[in-house]
């Protein structure tokens, strides 16, 4: 008697489906898709400028955003002492943080940043901690705004959560960087108006520091629109001459801090969340709900060193970053062959960069870029990764001055000749 199968496969034309082994299948390149999403997110610029810089034995970097010292010693000596001393720090922590260490930023934010009314949620550095926001307030259907330049990081998270399509890019003053607010309270009054608006203060990529003035007019603006701003204050501690650091403590406004850069602690990987309680506890609890899906807590060791710098580490930052005008001075004269400050170049305000215009004739940037670090050995960035082609970014914070005083060489170097020579990108 014929089974039911074959009688579909004799009756109704239903073939049996062969069999493939896995290895048959791979080399028909039966592959399951990545979602659109990822497809539509950017490729991660450092990622690529480090497989560039491998095809040279000799790369200087003044490309990524790091700086060259560690963490304070009084902060090394905690970390290993909980490492020997306490078995628990092996262990998951709260997904909040450590207690001891929320009770410390409640206080440093209070005092330094003037937020009375938030609380705090310690997350995987600065990048996750906006990761946490995007998700925790965005739907894929909300309009999303940002300056141009924008930080690279920030558009990737709008993407890869299903707002690629949506984001929405302010300009800024094309002679000091400073973003458009006439824009923005345009875009706040129209028909789609963002749900979150977001602003580097100090800037990343540009080194420009937003006045108090206007950082709270853009709160301002974006309260009366019912509209969230963020602010990623990743490098508050490092501004210069005239410029101040300043916060907003407005019932919209989220804020963003780091420890990567000021206290050296880039591959410890903490950051953390200050956001207002005045509208009650629903928002602490989305957020948590998005900390426990990715890191569930961060590293209770990572949390133990920064807890001690933040306590004992203040003079040993501040010196550090008194330190970095010698290196700023000399990648400012590496890119004179552009122009001067205000005239081509751009930041020097706060932050760790440098932002500059390359040549009409040059304006090629991921080429120019590649140029530089085949032919002459140093790395920048490429505008183009901040949706801003034609530029080049440039840190001053990542190498020591013997080293930085090399790499500025170089740079000068690169750039005179890609001034002069208007064929040197054929080369």
């Amino acid at each position: 008697m014929a089974s039911h199968a074959s009688y579909h496969a004799r009756h109704v034309g239903i073939q049996r489906q062969p069999y493939y082994t896995v290895a048959q299948v791979h080399l028909m390149h039966y592959f399951p898709q990545v979602s659109h999403r990822v497809q539509k997110t950017d490729a991660p610029v450092i990622v690529n400028m480090k497989k560039l810089m491998a095809s040279r034995e000799d790369v200087l970097s003044l490309a990524q955003g790091i700086v060259h010292w560690s963490p304070p010693p009084q902060a090394l000596q905690a970390a290993s002492a909980a490492l020997a001393e306490d078995p628990s720090v092996h262990g998951y922590g709260p997904a909040e943080g450590l207690p001891a260490l929320r009770e410390a930023l409640r206080a440093k934010i209070a005092k330094r940043n003037g937020l009375t009314q938030h609380d705090v949620l310690v997350t995987a550095g600065a990048n996750q901690a906006f990761t946490n926001i995007v998700l925790a307030l965005c739907d894929e259907t909300d309009n999303v705004a940002l300056f141009t330049p924008y930080y690279f990081n920030h558009l990737m998270a709008f993407q890869m959560s299903g707002s690629a399509d949506r984001v929405q890019f302010g300009p800024c003053d094309p002679n000091t960087l400073h973003p458009d607010l006439d824009w923005l309270e345009s875009q706040l009054a129209g028909p789609h108006k963002p749900r979150m608006v977001v602003l580097v203060n100090p800037c990343n990529p540009t080194g420009v520091c937003l006045s108090e003035a206007e950082v709270e007019r853009a709160a301002v603006a974006c309260a009366k629109a019912g509209v969230w701003l963020v602010l990623d204050n990743t490098y508050e501690d490092f501004v210069y001459g005239e410029s101040k650091h300043h916060c907003s403590s407005a019932p919209n406004v989220i804020n963003v801090f780091s420890f990567s850069k000021a206290y050296g602690a880039m591959g410890w990987r903490v950051g953390y969340i200050a956001y207002p309680t005045s509208g009650g506890p629903q928002l602490g609890l989305e957020l948590l709900k998005v900390q426990d899906t990715i890191p569930i807590c961060v590293t209770q060791l990572s949390q133990r060193l920064v807890l001690e710098a933040l306590l004992s580490g203040q003079e040993y930052v501040a010196s550090q970053i008194q330190d970095l005008a010698g290196n700023k001075a000399m990648v400012l004269d590496a890119l004179s062959p552009l122009g001067s400050m205000g005239n081509g170049i751009a930041g020097g305000e706060g932050a760790i960069y440098l932002w500059a215009r390359l040549p009409k004739h040059a304006q090629d940037d991921t080429r120019a870029v590649e140029w530089l670090v085949k032919k002459h050995g140093v790395c920048v960035i490429p505008g183009s990764s901040c949706g801003a082609p034609g530029y080049i970014r440039a840190a001053y914070a990542n190498l020591k001055p013997g080293d930085c005083q090399r790499a500025a060489g170089r740079l000068k170097t690169g750039l005179s000749e890609l001034v002069h020579d208007g064929n040197a990108l054929a080369h």
